[in-house]
């Protein structure tokens, strides 16, 4: 029996299910061991898919030792099933105890197979040889014993043993963040690669070419699916000093009208982090060398090709290259690069240009920045707004206390309740305003709405009851036109706040907004459902009002308009968007946290 003392839950876990296997199937192959209490295949929160693997829950520990002793490894829909005991506490898994690996695996063997052979040693928790998509063996596997005495007992007793015919390697299994490549200097090597061979070269040929150099233990050709060579192979010495001689006799030599490639075989991991390494020195160096004479140029006409790009930009200094960026249909993007030779030039561009009409759109010039640098001035401009939002709520807080209006002992005008129909002043997309019944009044005096403290008069705000023939603005104690009846205004009171209400809602047509600011507030009623039809389609147009107002906060009017026009260039804003608020709401966590 496979029991363990900290399983007493009665619970297995099923793995590598068929997409189609349903708790319905499951139940039928499972009760017959003894009764099921529940059953779930975990399924993914938004397709519904499944994710390939179960969870099912007996009644008690007999019976579920009874299934996972005669269902393990058994076929449904064409895949066999791995059952072993479900582990609620993730600290058993990720401490490593017990756990080995196992590669130069026969492809026969699979995780019958290799349960089968492991097993004598002790408990197996849980046992896997890896596949490809096609569910052929990749050549090793992991097991996880219960216990790290069966861990090392079966390592010392099968590494280097033969397993149908194949001698295989049992060691400790360590996670991909602790292993370390070894310097290539102090390691022993023995592996190389060879690239750029003649198709006519086989394994045999190779083996051939490097014998001079030392004993081989194996020699291969890479070939594809069609057994064609991929014009690489793998060479494997005795010794690290015979590989090396290899490499120095043969790397650069011309063989059969091709000139080889031979250097140390390295692990993808390896390569990566030198490719990576390469492209970041290639990038600072260009960086540097560009630093402050690149300008990027954005909202081009379509009729703006390299040529006119550069005669536009030509009368203030020397261009070193002038590229409009197109797709692949060679359509322009509507925006570009300009490079000039010195810093001086680029700056009186950017002064000149930006702004200017060219093909009757007005263009917009700046230094060019990364990709990280643009993220990381939005996030600056979210957190900035963020927090001037926040002040400004706390400022209104605090001014209930201070403000004269509720201090003076005349009547209170509490400010009203997000979704009592008052209008913040914030950008509201036309149409959108909730409506009031005509000739209700509002908060206090009839035909009035009181707006929040510290709120400035706007003009074209309706009469007050205390109009022209109470008095005049000036006078001391007179009521004042727009002022609430009963409070009284003091003029030699400085920056006193004065209560004066906004258009009432009964017009739809009505502005809100005042003057200087009305162009842009019209472009944020336009692109506010342009942006809100983007975001249904993710569940995610809750955002939609926040992303407008960073829109409308940090982007110049022209690019606004483009956004407008371009739907490619609306939706990789938005995602940009997305992705500082995304970050913003990580880091906020992070700090919580």
């Amino acid at each position: 029996m496979n029991a363990h003392p900290s399983y007493a839950n009665a619970s297995l876990y099923v793995g590598d299910l068929h997409p189609e296997v349903t708790e319905t199937q499951l139940f039928e192959i499972f009760k017959q061991t003894g009764p099921v209490a529940s059953i779930r295949v975990c399924r993914d929160a938004v397709t519904r898919r499944s994710l390939g693997y179960a969870y099912v829950n007996y009644h008690n520990v007999q019976d579920a030792e009874r299934a996972l002793d005669l269902l393990n490894y058994k076929d449904i829909k064409g895949r066999p099933c791995r059952i072993m005991w479900s582990q609620r506490d993730p600290a058993l898994r990720r401490s490593n105890i017990g756990n080995i690996f196992i590669k130069n695996l026969h492809k026969s063997i699979d995780n019958k197979a290799l349960y089968d052979t492991f097993a004598t040693f002790g408990n197996i928790l849980s046992c896997k040889v890896c596949t490809d998509e096609a569910g052929n063996s990749k050549g090793f596997g992991f097991i996880h014993y219960d216990t790290q005495e069966a861990a090392d007992k079966a390592a010392a007793l099968v590494s280097g043993k033969l397993l149908n015919g194949k001698k295989c390697f049992v060691g400790p299994f360590i996670p991909k963040k602790d292993r370390s490549d070894k310097d290539e200097a102090g390691s022993k090597w023995t592996n190389i690669y060879v690239k750029y061979l003649d198709k006519a070269v086989d394994d045999e040929k190779l083996s051939k070419m490097f014998e001079p150099f030392g004993k081989i233990t194996s020699a291969v050709i890479m070939r594809d699916d069609k057994g064609e060579s991929k014009g690489f192979g793998f060479i494997n010495f005795e010794e690290n000093d015979q590989a090396q001689k290899a490499i120095d006799a043969l790397n650069g030599k011309e063989i059969d009208g091709k000139q080889l490639y031979v250097g140390r075989a390295q692990k993808k991991g390896e390569r990566e982090r030198e490719l990576k390494d390469v492209f970041l020195k290639v990038q600072r160096e260009r960086m540097s060398k560009y630093q402050g004479v690149n300008l990027y140029v954005k909202n081009l006409d379509d009729s703006i090709d390299d040529e006119k790009l550069r005669t536009e930009f030509a009368s203030v200094g020397t261009i070193t290259s002038a590229k409009v960026m197109t797709d692949d249909k060679k359509n322009s993007k509507g925006f570009g690069f300009v490079c000039f030779s010195t810093p001086e030039e680029a700056t009186k561009a950017v002064t000149e240009f930006n702004g200017k009409l060219i093909a009757g759109k007005p263009i917009y010039v700046a230094l060019a920045q990364r990709k990280d640098q643009r993220r990381a001035q939005l996030e600056a401009q979210y957190a900035q707004r963020a927090s001037g939002i926040r002040m400004q709520q706390q400022a209104q807080a605090q001014g209930m206390a201070g403000n004269p209006i509720y201090s003076t002992g005349g009547p209170i005008f509490y400010p009203p309740a997000r979704g009592t129909g008052f209008v913040y002043p914030q950008m509201v997309p036309r149409g959108r305003f909730p409506q009031q019944p005509r000739g209700v009044p509002q908060y206090g005096m009839p035909g009035f709405m009181v707006p929040p403290p510290g709120t400035a008069p706007q003009r074209g705000m309706p009469k007050g009851r205390g109009g022209p023939k109470g008095g005049r603005g000036g006078n001391v104690g007179g009521p004042v036109q727009g002022y609430p009846m009963g409070i009284k205004y003091n003029a030699n009171v400085r920056n006193q706040q004065v209560p004066v209400p906004p258009v009432p809602l009964g017009d739809p047509n009505a502005s809100v907004v005042p003057p200087e600011t009305d162009r842009r507030q019209q472009i944020g009623e336009q692109i506010y459902p342009l942006i809100e039809a983007y975001l249904r389609t993710s569940n995610q147009e809750d955002l939609t009002g926040k992303i407008t107002g960073m829109f409308l906060e940090s982007i110049d009017q022209p690019e606004l308009l483009q956004l407008l026009d371009s739907q490619e260039a609306l939706t990789k804003k938005v995602q940009e968007a997305l992705e500082v608020l995304a970050a913003h709401a990580a880091e906020s966590k992070k700090q919580t946290e």
